[in-house]
């Protein structure tokens, strides 16, 4: 009996230093853009991106979002920022639209 309390204490000690341990984050980067394509129907982004250093040169490509409600709020030719991830070459995360420029307003005369 001794033997399987003390295989249970070492599992248990195990297990607790195990879930102790966060994974690693993933390295983020800032991610700016011109929205060319709002998909609502697949929830997706067609973004001509600036050059990310480090993770993706300037292209356009289409990226699913992390909050679908951006689809409704996002207009082709709205200037985006938004958060990406190492390794994630799919997904925009936190994106929001950036300010237009003053004197950018449509009803000039």
């Amino acid at each position: 009996m001794t033997q399987i309390n003390r295989l249970f204490t070492v599992l248990a000690l195990t297990a607790m230093v195990c879930l102790g341990q966060a994974a690693p984050e993933k390295k983020s980067y800032a991610f700016h853009g011109k929205v060319e394509v709002v998909d609502e129907g697949q929830q997706t982004l067609q973004v001509f991106n600036e050059k990310i250093e480090g993770w993706m040169g300037a292209m356009s490509m289409v990226y699913k979002v992390d909050d679908p409600a951006i689809v409704k709020k996002v207009k082709a030719g709205d200037q985006i920022t938004a958060t990406v991830y190492d390794g994630d070459f799919v997904m925009l995360h936190k994106i929001q639209v950036a300010p237009k420029p003053a004197g950018d307003s449509k009803s000039k005369k």
